[in-house]
């Protein structure tokens, strides 16, 4: 990942230039590797890179031959090497950066160009001769973007790949939608991404086709092995990491028989096959919890059966409790279920960044797209089912998205999520939504898990049976159940009844329900007491008219093994 921020129309760009650097290097955490910018007219775009792809040349902002388009981006476009040959030579490309096709894609397709890129993005382009500036956001939203204005600027617009660097200059700040793309020409954001499967009422009847889930999702995590540095997996010993991992496992050395020319560029071709890909000779993976947790015990025998070399790393209650406030300004929310999940995540992407990997694959996504949370089981029909997973998918960049790139950022390491590619979406989504359906016959997931079920076939299993088809833990419960107790009590310690029966006014309607929620909603106010920063934040909750319970925590579904008393 990277970090993006710009100004467009600034009445001063000149004078505001030392200032826009300065609310730059706030997110360098983004991108430490190197720091660029560009400024003409009244606009200013400056980059923080991580480099991935493009390493000798890819510095950013990336521009045209007469430096008239000027680009930056935080993100990866997993098919560039399929549009560089697809414009056959009508553009003279300056680096080997994956990022560069949207300057040629724009010139061609104009603000239609972001439907053209199959990657994860956030990005903002300069157009001098037309002084006009575009900005897209991937259709997930999987890379983070915020937009603001400022009264004591007017006309100007701002753009930031984390709010921390709008809160200063911007008293209006709202999160970039996902799939769409802005114009200052008309000063208007426009929906580009319109998936056949976005509207929850419709209710699809694609026959099930075990065959394909297997062969799509393989294809995913092979696109985002894309990368000329080292490389690793997330590994929790859930079913969609273990999954992420093991196909992973198999693609690298795939890659790895593949003779690459020197001057090849790192992708996948039309044929789908992966050049230039670097890692070590075993894949590694990553673990993270309390010790004893039931992550790290399935997490073992998952690499052991894949044969990963594999890095498990604990923590102590203290030093989750240490890292709260830090975990909420790097993430910028004061979700409670974000937090508990994210502070281990965000432990554990110090410790892999400091083993020199710089991109890691995650399984985010897979829960919300085959409605694998155990409250789906309380879906009264598949109706509604279906409705529920769409609502999730579309709420991913305010919560798991939000999660994944944040946490990882925050120390300059990038998460790739294969189970939101735009293709595999497209086929999971138009699923016939009674095959998801969680019953008494099958477990949650149950036709991901029998898609990569090998039984009575000549192929190696994928993974064992015991972690094929163990029960779903959420991130926060998996490290180590005591995580979420210690933040409880903790809380306790530090919320009077007094406190908590007088919420602050500038709260409003948005009052914490719980002394934890109450706890973090203050610490996100000492680093943003914006109330404009607030309005960019929201509380994942199970969906309440199904019978659920109010903390989010999986042990509180009356399906789970470990079950909470209610």
């Amino acid at each position: 990942m990277c970090g993006i921020f710009a100004c467009h129309h600034h009445p001063d760009v000149i004078s505001f230039k030392p200032k826009a650097l300065q609310l730059s290097k706030l997110i360098r955490h983004r991108g430490p590797d190197w720091s660029g910018n560009f400024i003409k007219n009244k606009t200013i775009i400056a980059h923080e890179r991580l480099a991935i792809v493009g390493l000798d040349s890819g510095a950013q902002p990336l521009t045209n031959e007469d430096d008239t388009l000027a680009l930056g981006v935080n993100g990866e476009i997993y098919n560039h090497v399929i549009i560089r040959h697809q414009l056959g030579g009508s553009y003279k490309f300056k680096t080997q950066s994956d990022c560069e096709v949207i300057i040629p894609l724009y010139q061609k397709y104009d603000i239609d160009c972001p439907n053209y890129l199959d990657g994860m993005f956030a990005f903002v382009l300069y157009d001098a001769v037309k002084d006009r500036m575009i900005a897209a956001r991937d259709p997930i939203g999987i890379t983070s973007l915020y937009m603001g204005r400022a009264s004591t600027c007017p006309g100007a617009v701002f753009f930031a790949s984390e709010m921390k660097s709008l809160s200063e200059v911007c008293d209006d700040i709202i999160v970039f939608p996902p799939g769409h793309v802005y114009d200052s020409a008309t000063d208007k954001i426009t929906r580009y991404f319109n998936p056949s499967w976005w509207s929850g009422d419709r209710i699809p009847s694609t026959p099930l086709d075990y065959k394909a889930i297997r062969t799509m999702l393989e294809a995913s995590v092979r696109k985002r092995l894309m990368a000329e540095v080292p490389y690793g997996v997330l590994l929790s010993g859930g079913l969609d990491s273990s999954l992420i991992a093991s196909i992973a496992a198999r693609e690298t050395l795939k890659a790895q028989s593949i003779d690459i020319d020197g001057d090849s560029l790192t992708g996948v071709d039309e044929k789908g096959n992966l050049s230039g890909a670097a890692s070590w000779p075993r894949l590694h993976s990553y673990a993270v919890g309390l010790p004893g947790a039931p992550d790290l015990v399935a997490a073992q025998k998952v690499a052991k059966f894949i044969g990963t070399v594999h890095h498990e790393h604990t923590f102590t209650l203290q030093e989750g409790l240490d890292a709260l406030s830090d975990v909420i300004y790097h993430l910028e929310t004061y979700d409670v279920t974000t937090i508990r999940a994210s502070t281990p995540m965000y432990l554990l992407s110090r410790k892999i960044k400091a083993q020199g990997v710089k991109m890691v694959l995650s399984g985010e996504g897979s829960d919300e797209i085959f409605g694998g949370y155990l409250y789906f089981g309380a879906a009264p029909s598949k109706d509604d089912f279906h409705s529920e997973t769409v609502q999730r998918v579309k709420n991913l960049h305010l919560a798991d998205c939000l999660r994944a790139n944040k946490s990882t950022c925050a120390w300059g390491l990038e998460a790739r999520v294969p189970f939101l590619d735009k293709a595999f979406l497209e086929l999971v989504m138009n699923i016939d939504p009674a095959e998801k359906m969680i019953t008494k016959d099958r477990i949650e997931k149950y036709i991901l898990r029998k898609a990569f079920d090998t039984t009575g076939e000549d192929v190696k299993p994928y993974l064992p049976d015991e972690i094929l088809w163990r029960q779903k833990e959420q991130f926060s419960d998996g490290v180590g159940y005591s995580w979420i107790d210690c933040l409880k009590d903790t809380a306790e310690k530090f919320v009077s009844d007094e406190d908590f029966a007088n919420p602050k006014p500038k709260w409003g309607e948005d009052v914490p329900t719980t002394k934890e929620a109450y706890w973090y909603r203050c610490m996100f106010d000492e680093h943003f007491p914006s109330k404009t920063c607030a309005s960019t934040v929201m509380r994942w909750i199970p969906k309440a008219d199904w019978g659920c319970a109010e903390d989010p925590s999986g042990r509180y579904v009356k399906s789970h093994l470990s079950a909470v008393p209610q």
